[in-house]
């Protein structure tokens, strides 16, 4: 009977152990994806085109399409989105002055993302 206790307890440590490293992975989630949102807002806020936004997820997409071994596929997807909205170079520019309007592309054909 006290063997059977001590592998009953054995079990629950490596069950607590589980939940714990998938509270953080949840965690770590969380936090990629609410930084991918504040970069959407962002972009929202400056009015980039629904058609600059599906071709940078697209890129995200196809550049996720074969996972690394050992990486999430969902915390992948979600970092290497974060990276490409962090690269859109609407987030870098400098907010125009009231009055300006936004410089005009010479190629309307143009995304600057």
């Amino acid at each position: 009977e006290l063997q059977q206790k001590v592998e009953e307890a054995e079990v629950l440590k490596m069950e607590l152990q589980m939940l714990e490293t998938e509270r953080v992975r949840l965690s770590l989630v969380e936090e990629k994806l609410l930084d991918v949102l504040q970069l959407l807002q962002q972009l929202r806020d400056l009015n980039i085109s629904k058609r600059a936004l599906g071709k940078i997820l697209l890129s995200t997409l196809e550049s996720c399409r074969d996972p690394q071994p050992g990486k999430a596929q969902l915390f992948e997807v979600l970092d290497t989105l974060q990276q490409e909205l962090t690269a859109c170079e609407l987030l870098h520019r400098q907010p125009l002055e009231q009055g300006q309007s936004p410089p005009s592309l010479s190629n309307p054909l143009v995304i600057s993302c």
